[in-house]
Formats: structure tokens, C-alpha cells, sequence
């Protein structure tokens, strides 16, 4: 999954963009050579031509409980727009999700990646894709914003509050199990 994109990859990615132009999507800010969508034989299409992944960066109290998450609210010209999500996107070619999640979360939302204790990691594999989200806690703190046009807004939600929101739908499907995992890491 970390070899770099051959030519028809580039034809895909540079695809994208014409057809970002064309709609008056903005530009994207840090374009990387993994940038790109994959048909996926799930049948849906997937940001990210190496696969994609994403910070689920936690706030603990004095008793290490999670109390709250950083989330995206995405902007509404992106996929699946005026959802909620976590900072992420496209890995890099050689790139670990790991470092991609720390880099797009620094990108999208001001995290300094030097503020994070990872914790571990969590795989959505799809047959010709997938996606990572990054476990880790707040070491020092942290105060997101929305650093792109990706994004209308980026915070701190309470976690018994996510749920609530307009979620992303596989960030909706991923978060019971995710939470339980986050509860689990308290000690």
C-alpha cells in the first residue's frame, strides 16, 4: 500500500482537480502526490489513491476518562460536506497513517503533532482501500481551529455529545466502538 502511484494514479489525481476546478471547488491548500480518488469495488469512491487516515485526538480528565474530542466540521463543497469528522485525508507516498493523520491534523486543525501521545490505531479496510484512525491523547493543550477551506469549524466536542451531530456516516458506524476504546485506554 506504500509504493508510489504509477502513471494512472497521476491521471486520477490529476483528473480530480480538473474536476474540482470545474465546480468552483477551492483549491486545495496542501496538495500531496496522493491526492486522488479510488473506485472502490465496494462501490463507493475513497479520498486518498494510498489510503487515508485521521487524528482522533482525546482530552482526559484528572481521572484519565475521556471527556472530549477534537472534530471537523466539514465544509460543504468536500465529500459528504456539513458533516462531522475527524481532522485526516490522503496519505503520502512512503508515509505511515500515523504521520499522515499527525500531518493532516496539523494541517486541517493547528495540532502540533509534538502535543500528542499516540495511543494506537484503528483499520476500516475496504477491498481496494482503506482508511486509519489514529488514537492519542492530548499531552499539552491544545486549542484547534479551522486552519483550511476544509473546514467550517474545528473544536473540542464532548464525548457524550458526538453522537448527537451530523457524523460523517462511517465516523457514525466507527464511533461506538471507538469511544468503547477510548474508555478502555483510561487507565
Amino acid at each position: 500500500m506504500d509504493a508510489a502511484p504509477g502513471p494512472q494514479d497521476a491521471r486520477a489525481s490529476q483528473s480530480g482537480a480538473r474536476e474540482a476546478a470545474a465546480s468552483g471547488v477551492p483549491h486545495r491548500l496542501h496538495r500531496q502526490p496522493g491526492d486522488g480518488w479510488v473506485d472502490c469495488a465496494c462501490g463507493r469512491r475513497h479520498w486518498g489513491l494510498l489510503g487515508a487516515a485521521g487524528l482522533l485526538l482525546v482530552r482526559r480528565d484528572a481521572a484519565r476518562r475521556p471527556v472530549a474530542v477534537v472534530l471537523q466540521h466539514r465544509a460543504p463543497w468536500s465529500d459528504q460536506g456539513g458533516t462531522w469528522g475527524l481532522p485526516g485525508g490522503a496519505r503520502a507516498p512512503g508515509e505511515s497513517a500515523q504521520d499522515a493523520a499527525l500531518r493532516e491534523a496539523h494541517e486541517e486543525a493547528g495540532i502540533d503533532p509534538a502535543a500528542v501521545g499516540v495511543r494506537g490505531q484503528s483499520v476500516l479496510e475496504h477491498p481496494d482501500w482503506s482508511y486509519t484512525t489514529v488514537l492519542a491523547d492530548e499531552l499539552t493543550p491544545q486549542q484547534p481551529t479551522a486552519t483550511d477551506a476544509e473546514s467550517l469549524e474545528v473544536r473540542w466536542v464532548p464525548v457524550d455529545e458526538v453522537a448527537g451531530l451530523p457524523l460523517l456516516p462511517a465516523f457514525a458506524d466507527a464511533w461506538p466502538t471507538l469511544r468503547t476504546r477510548l474508555e478502555a485506554d483510561a487507565g
